[in-house]
């Protein structure tokens, strides 16, 4: 269910200037990016899990209400990288951190700020945009802990905002809506208001697949794991999706797994995405999954621009 965008209506609010703007969501791996948009939109749009990296795309999301239209652009977790992939994902974040008006930094409240954030925020020094540092999973952690790391994060960097939140318990989520709100600029509606995401619906349907696979697989096998939509038609008749996809991996014992004893692994996989495909698209699916080893994808930059991640194609 959608969030319930603010309507007050009254004479104060319809004067007050309306404000649009690009906001960026950096910050380390599982630091709660995807989360975040997710419970701004109240709806899910980006995937999550606890394998790092499960953000490879850079897309936006649209929030509107009567006052502001805010244009959320999720990043991959800045990190350490490890293969051409890595080295693609954090090219992306990166110059998600430019021409945007708000670069939103978040930190995880019950972990340490380490090298990992400091590299962050020592790209942030370059770039003139106004950040606000968002302590996400405050839950976590008492108030006293919640301020302590908003001292950490302000002895590395100046912020001209900060908000404490619960991205995955919905907790203060609008006091990070109004936070921004202070910082935009005024300006148009650069999206329709019918709008969400700009991300194509293929491109979706393949992250809802992926995800599955990262919740039930282990080691390896999430990162060498990539998904591709083949085919996608809608029947009108029978208000139903036909969707077919491939799921490629780097190793032939990376696709026993999946596939799983007698096909129940894959079977899995595929009621698992079926429902939040539903879901999302609003209407029946047909989901058939197939398989494929693609060796050492991940080290092949056509390969990885072909499944459209980082900047993709």
């Amino acid at each position: 269910m959608a969030r319930q965008k603010s309507n007050d209506g009254n004479a104060q609010q319809e004067r007050e200037p309306f404000k649009s703007g690009f906001v960026t969501l950096v910050g380390r791996p599982n630091a709660g990016k995807s989360t975040l948009l997710n419970a701004v939109m109240g709806e899910k749009i980006a995937i999550t899990s606890n394998t790092p990296q499960t953000t490879r795309h850079r897309f936006r999301a649209v929030y509107n209400d009567d006052g502001m239209q805010m244009i959320m652009v999720d990043t991959p977790g800045i990190h350490k990288p490890h293969d051409p992939l890595g080295e693609e994902l954090n090219k992306s974040a990166i110059q998600g951190i430019h021409d945007v008006d708000v670069i939103a930094f978040l930190v995880d409240a019950s972990k340490p700020i380490g090298k990992g954030d400091a590299f962050i925020l020592k790209e942030l020094e370059q770039t003139k945009e106004k950040k606000l540092l968002v302590v996400n999973k405050a839950d976590l952690v008492s108030q006293h802990e919640v301020e302590l790391q908003v001292t950490r994060a302000e002895r590395l960097a100046k912020f001209d905002g900060v908000v404490a939140i619960s991205a995955l318990k919905d907790f203060n989520v609008e006091g990070f809506i109004n936070a921004v709100r202070e910082l935009l600029p005024e300006g148009p509606r650069w999206f329709p208001e019918d709008m969400d995401t700009d991300q194509p619906t293929e491109v979706i349907v393949a992250e809802f697949i992926r995800e599955k696979i990262l919740r039930s697989t282990y080691d390896e096998v999430p990162h060498a794991v990539g998904v591709m939509v083949d085919e996608m038609e809608y029947v009108e008749g029978k208000d139903l999706y036909r969707i077919f996809a491939t799921i490629y991996v780097e190793r032939d014992s990376q696709k026993g797994i999946i596939i799983g004893n007698k096909g129940e692994g894959i079977k899995r996989i595929g009621s698992s995405a079926r429902k939040d495909l539903e879901h999302f698209l609003g209407a029946n699916c047909f989901l058939s999954l197939k398989v494929k080893v693609k060796k050492n994808w991940r080290k092949d930059a056509a390969q990885i621009r072909r499944f459209g991640y980082g900047d993709g194609i």
